[in-house]
């Protein structure tokens, strides 16, 4: 459950990100900064019982990547295959580093 949580706050960074680039008025910047305290509140809330630096590297990476990928897709970045590959490299080492991290016995 405490990994669905790092997940999902890194999914929502994605939107808050997002939404940084995006905010024009208000309202947007209100929503954007709610979905800011619901995504490190994910966060928060998972490091309590998960190694802190991987969950960091996790929810971060996530963030990163998406964000890369929602950039080329919705605002027309260029595709460029060394962008790609080095989002390959990113996701490779979190993987890895989610795998060689012990996680505590409770």
């Amino acid at each position: 459950m405490q990994w669905f949580k790092v997940i999902l706050a890194g999914l929502i960074e994605i939107v808050w990100v997002t939404g940084l680039n995006t905010a024009d008025s208000l309202m947007s910047w209100i929503g954007t900064f709610i979905v800011i305290i619901i995504s490190f509140f994910l966060v928060i809330s998972a490091c309590k019982s998960l190694p802190v630096g991987t969950v960091y590297a996790v929810f971060v990476g996530i963030g990163s990547v998406g964000t890369v990928i929602v950039d080329m897709i919705l605002f027309n970045d260029p595709f460029n295959s060394v962008k790609i590959a080095l989002i390959l490299l990113l996701v490779i080492s979190i993987i890895g580093l989610k795998l060689t991290t012990e996680e505590a016995e409770k």
